[in-house]
């Protein structure tokens, strides 16, 4: 069984395919009378499309609501803030075959672009394929030089996040519509963090998870209003 879930929100109905394109820069160089070498380069960005089934107007068995049916206009909302809100989100696929576990997908994504697919073919249920890229912090890098008593001088590059001079928090109450991600991107400047903030706070996520009746977060997938979690 596979649950897919895009900025904590299980989408009903798991897709056919996922295809990952996890890509990279190395470059083929051809030297004078040395022929190709590759110069191995840092690993592009990781590309995914899938598409998903939107029931509509009514349920299916296989269909998974956690918290109640909702009709595909709800879904396609939440593709929209998605793709309008300019801020990265986390893309989940929790994969089990009987009692086993599966690798789980895990990532920081934007959504780049989807595709409303109406056919007659499907009734009145909707098709939406969606293309996704892995999102990574950019930081500010800043020179600094120093000049010796013997007038050498010295570089060093550093990266620089800004600071707003507020004093650190050490807790977060989660809001609703809250994200692993965007905690760890408003309070630790790094979205990336999510997992460090998941496994921080593994004990009281997944508590507060079988307290609404779910068998667990989906690996901090889904988190609810009033938690307190613990910043690093």
């Amino acid at each position: 069984m596979y649950a897919v879930y895009l900025n904590g929100v299980q989408f009903p109905v798991a897709p056919k395919a996922i295809k990952t394109k996890i890509k990279n820069k190395n470059e083929t160089i051809t030297l004078i009378n040395d022929g190709e070498i590759n110069q191995l380069k840092t690993a592009g960005l990781t590309e995914l499309s899938l598409e998903l089934m939107l029931p509509q107007p009514t349920s299916y068995s296989f269909a998974v609501y956690p918290s109640g049916f909702q009709p595909a206009a709800y879904y396609l909302g939440v593709l929209e803030e998605l793709k309008t809100g300019k801020e990265p989100f986390q893309f989940i696929v929790s994969r089990t075959y009987g009692n086993t576990t599966l690798f789980d997908t895990n990532l920081t994504v934007s959504l780049e672009d989807y595709t409303i697919k109406e056919d007659k073919s499907d009734g009145p249920d909707i098709m939406v394929e969606i293309n996704l890229k892995q999102f990574r912090d950019g930081s500010t890098k800043v020179l600094t030089t120093k000049t010796a008593a013997d007038g050498t001088k010295t570089a060093t590059v550093e990266s620089a996040r800004a600071t707003t001079g507020k004093t650190k928090e050490s807790s977060y109450t989660v809001k609703n519509g809250d994200t692993l991600s965007y905690i760890a991107r408003k309070y630790l400047q790094d979205s990336g963090r999510y997992g460090e903030l998941y496994q921080l706070n593994k004990e009281v996520i997944e508590a507060a998870a079988k307290k609404q009746g779910q068998d667990s977060s989906g690996g901090g997938s889904k988190l609810y209003p009033g938690t307190v979690l613990q910043l690093p």
